[in-house]
């Protein structure tokens, strides 16, 4: 298989163009670049600004009162390698290399009045293009949800900011490979805005076939991982990637922090779904029956995480 990783026009798909391309991306490889997506630079840069004042410049009293004391709460402020990918995908104990913010549609908490006003005004942005971005990947598998396109894909999204700065070195490539583990998302679409590493490190890899390749930054351009959901939409048909975040070795320590602004969309919490049909698609899931909530889905996933380590 060709493991280059193809680049849309959101504007061309929805005119109807490149489909019989975009489909063969989708069932094969499940990851791809995309343009005119609506998302400005200057909103993410905005948005990215504001988040590293605050893991910087914020104090520890201020950083308590945002950050959620239950694991499966993706709110507000998460510390450096307060999270393990590793211990929920069941692949290792190691920490991710990262500190996060994150917010959804209600409940959420901000350190000022500022921050609200600009990552609420990026949210909408990233919000509207994901679910374009879903309409025409149900659009080009022909599949319709139960109860139609729109109430799907007007659902409860998360939007996570992460920072993963410079590794010290015991976690460089040669000590631990890895800043997050191996994994697929639990979404239908996953858009990604990252900012590059300042020493040219390509941290973001996914595996297309059979091999992880890197994914690096692209101006005015969006990445787009499709997740588990859009695999069980649509029958299977749609291939929801492994990823990971790799450390960068020795020698390219310096210069090696980079951001990742990553926006799931996410289904309601009663979205139902076949379980024999998520194991024969190779999804890693323990929960009994024949059907099962995405709420079921996700609580599930929190059971391994160290108690040491919150969430």
């Amino acid at each position: 298989m060709d493991t280059t990783v193809p680049t849309f026009s959101l504007a061309e798909l929805q005119e109807g163009r490149h489909q019989e391309e975009f489909r063969a991306c989708l069932t094969e490889k499940g990851v791809f670049y995309l343009t005119d997506s609506g998302l400005a630079e200057a909103d993410h840069k905005s948005a990215k600004d504001v988040a590293i004042d605050f893991f910087e410049h914020g104090t520890e009293e201020q950083k308590r009162a945002v950050t959620s004391t239950v694991p499966s709460m993706r709110r507000g402020f998460t510390g450096l390698e307060s999270e393990s990918t590793a211990s929920i995908t069941n692949t290792g104990s190691y920490t991710d290399y990262s500190m996060c913010y994150s917010m959804g549609t209600s409940d959420n908490v901000f350190p000022t009045a500022d921050f609200e006003q600009t990552w609420t005004h990026y949210f909408d942005g990233m919000y509207d293009a994901s679910r374009e971005v879903a309409r025409q990947v149900l659009k080009t598998m022909e599949a319709e949800p139960d109860g139609g396109t729109e109430a799907f894909v007007n659902c409860e999204p998360l939007l996570r900011f992460r920072y993963f700065p410079e590794v010290p070195e015991h976690r460089s490539a040669e000590e631990e490979p890895l800043r997050m583990a191996p994994h697929y998302d639990l979404s239908t679409v996953t858009l990604i805005q990252q900012t590059p590493c300042p020493n040219g490190f390509v941290s973001l890899q996914c595996e297309v076939g059979g091999t992880f390749v890197d994914l690096p930054a692209r101006p005015d351009t969006a990445l787009v991982f499709c997740g588990a959901i859009a695999t069980l939409v649509t029958g299977g048909r749609v291939h929801a990637p492994r990823h990971h975040v790799a450390a960068p070795g020795r020698d390219q320590i310096a210069g090696s922090g980079r951001t990742s602004s990553v926006f799931f969309l996410r289904p309601n919490a009663d979205f139902s779904f076949s379980v024999p049909l998520a194991r024969e698609c190779g999804f890693d899931i323990s929960l009994d029956g024949e059907t099962a909530t995405f709420a079921d889905w996700i609580g599930g996933n929190y059971v391994n995480i160290r108690t040491e380590k919150a969430s």
